[in-house]
């Protein structure tokens, strides 16, 4: 079973993610590390989903992900840790340094905020 989380407000207006997740927790939080293309209280979703739908979700996501705001989202299956932005998913094992460097870098190049390189393996 893979487990991750979403921001919905990093979807695209018109996007749409029509693959299953069973969704575990919604919550709201306020950031201090929003951009200016941010907004400052973001809707956090936890989910899973069965880990024969990693490549849709892979893929549906680097679809419907704003490509402005420095938005991605991450999921894990036991094995690979994914980081999706739009047009762009890194996967690698967890733990591995040199694909959560490659990633963070990407992360930074597109506007991700140092303090929203957070995610764990």
């Amino acid at each position: 079973m893979l487990r991750g989380l979403l921001i919905s407000e990093s979807l695209r207006t018109g996007g749409e993610l029509t693959v299953p997740l069973e969704v575990v927790k919604i919550w709201r939080v306020d950031t201090a590390s929003a951009t200016a293309a941010q907004p400052s209280t973001w809707t956090l979703i936890e989910f899973t989903a069965p880990d024969a739908e990693v490549e849709r979700l892979a893929t549906a996501l680097s679809d419907c992900l704003s490509p402005t705001g420095g938005w991605y989202a991450d999921f894990r299956t036991e094995a690979e840790k994914f980081v999706v932005f739009a047009g762009r998913v890194f996967r690698y094992p967890p733990g591995d340094p040199a694909g959560q460097a490659e990633a963070k870098a990407y992360g930074r190049s597109v506007g991700v905020p140092e303090p929203q390189l957070d995610w764990g393996d």
